[in-house]
């Protein structure tokens, strides 16, 4: 790859579906102002920001077509959340780990054991996000998981021989919510377990915009602001942006209901304008 293909990034992050209306309306928001990041030659997504990424990586989606999709009623969707005994166990999962794939591995056993819809309708779910997205573009697309047996963070692109669709669903499998996922070997989880943003698989790119629904960070999961200065001590010039307090409030008290995504999208967009004026310096250069 040469240094002209690896100018600028693209990091979109976890934060289920209210998290990926939020992107969608950052980025209507900032392109509006008269900055186009899905033009980025990388585009790197965990959980909610893979629908996100694969959806303006493969240019089957205008902006604003996919900022007014969010704005309708959700079809096929239904709300879920993770129980109260569920977030209990991710938070001693957090608390007896020490390093991020002591974490993946403990979570692993929660989603082996979670009572969950069938594999099959939920990637049918997924499916129906992506629409025509249904094929690696040929820009370069980063799709992330969490190896279920090593906690381990994985990382799909067009050349890993899976299909997107199936990588995505990988890549949303929250466990204890939606089931684990068999592909190419592997037994997957939500990307978003490692990090909420996984910022640092952007590294050695110039120009990077982190895109983070959740600002999130433990003594094993690093935060996206803590791997946006690592970039930034590494030479690249980084906009790390997460949800201001009006968009917050939009995203209501369960990231997983599809009714908040409307409100999402639009505090969004609503917030890109607070940042619009360092992303077009940053992707200008």
């Amino acid at each position: 790859m040469t240094d002209t293909a690896m100018r600028t990034a693209l990091v979109l992050g976890a934060g289920g579906v209210t998290g990926a209306g939020w992107e969608i309306g950052i980025l209507r928001g900032l392109a509006e102002a008269g900055t186009d990041l899905t033009s980025a030659d990388l585009v790197l997504g965990s959980s909610a920001g893979a629908v996100v990424g694969a959806q303006v990586a493969s240019g089957t989606f205008p902006l604003d077509a996919l900022y007014d999709s969010q704005l309708g009623a959700p079809e096929g969707e239904s709300a879920a959340r993770l129980r109260f005994g569920q977030i209990v166990r991710y938070a001693l999962a957090v608390l007896g780990s020490k390093s991020a794939e002591q974490y993946g591995r403990k979570l692993g056993r929660l989603a082996t054991a979670a009572d969950t819809v069938t594999p099959e309708a939920r990637r049918e779910v997924i499916a129906g996000r992506l629409g025509p997205a249904v094929e690696w573009p040929e820009r370069r697309l980063l799709v992330t998981a969490v190896d279920a047996d090593s906690g381990e963070l994985v990382a799909y692109d067009k050349d890993a021989g899976v299909p997107l669709t199936d990588a995505v669903t990988a890549s949303c499998a929250i466990p204890g919510v939606w089931p684990v996922v068999e592909l190419a070997g592997r037994r997957l989880l939500d990307g978003g377990i490692y990090s909420t943003a996984n910022a640092h698989l952007a590294a050695g790119y110039r120009s990077v915009v982190v895109i983070a629904p959740s600002a999130a960070g433990s003594k094993v999961i690093h935060s996206p602001a803590r791997q946006a200065a690592a970039l930034a001590a590494a030479g690249a010039t980084v906009e790390l942006i997460t949800p201001d307090a009006e968009s917050r409030r939009a995203f209501g008290r369960n990231p997983l209901d599809p009714s908040r995504r409307g409100p999402a999208a639009s505090a969004g967009r609503a917030q890109a304008a607070a940042h619009a004026r360092a992303v077009a310096a940053l992707w200008a250069q």
